[in-house]
């Protein structure tokens, strides 16, 4: 589980951003603070992973809070959450290490790709690996293998929610499985399945019974 402190001078906002952040799977709220000499504090006592950061606080800039954060918790990572647009704003910002910058306003959807990046990423070079593999360090510094185009007809809202479906899920999955769980047609969630196949990011395994020909089956691949 990866404990999330909420640093907001909103109460309202704050209390939006932890609701986001409870339903992303693999995520937990243990503090909010509401000014940064709170937030130094929280930081202190409950030893987050991570530091959701708005910049604007009432008693202390964001960008210099950063820098007393990680002096108070060297381990934890700081995400910063913002209406600051100003591009030197995000220079100084992205100096001081942060792990992404989400511009307000923005979804819970948004945000929720921003934290599963970074579990997914950030995760691997926390685990019980004591060496690195390059494919480790190109995850976090975002260099990666482009995605080939959608098939025509084919949507990322969809891609998305199969993605979302395999890895909730925990196991392997049938096109037939997948169109009735996202509503589409079997062969529409088979052309899906296929482009991730395609693309590595699942494996798919082949069951064998009854007549006819085998079952294909795709389950999410480890590391992605």
């Amino acid at each position: 589980m990866i404990n999330v402190l909420i640093v907001d001078d909103d109460f309202m906002v704050a209390k939006v951003h932890a609701g986001f952040v409870r339903q992303t799977p693999g995520f937990s709220v243990v503090g909010v603070a509401h000014t940064g000499a709170q937030a130094l504090e929280e930081a202190q006592r409950l030893k987050p992973d991570l530091v959701l950061l708005d910049i604007h606080l009432p008693d202390i800039s964001g960008l210099d809070l950063l820098h007393q954060l990680r002096e108070a918790a060297p381990e934890l990572d700081v995400l910063v959450i913002s209406a600051a647009r100003e591009m030197d704003t995000v220079r100084r910002a992205l100096r001081g290490g942060i792990v992404h910058y989400l511009m307000k306003p923005f979804s819970g959807e948004d945000l929720r790709e921003r934290l599963e990046h970074y579990q997914q990423t950030y995760g691997s070079m926390t685990s019980s690996k004591t060496t690195a593999e390059q494919a480790d360090v190109n995850r976090v510094f975002g260099v990666s293998r482009r995605e080939r185009p959608l098939p025509k007809g084919c949507s990322v809202e969809t891609l998305r929610m199969v993605e979302s479906l395999l890895k909730d899920t925990g196991t392997d999955v049938s096109a037939t499985e997948a169109a009735d769980v996202l509503g589409t047609s079997r062969v529409s969630a088979r052309r899906y399945l296929e482009y991730l196949n395609e693309e590595g990011r699942v494996t798919v395994q082949l069951r064998y019974g009854g007549v006819g020909r085998p079952e294909r089956r795709y389950a999410w691949r480890r590391g992605e």
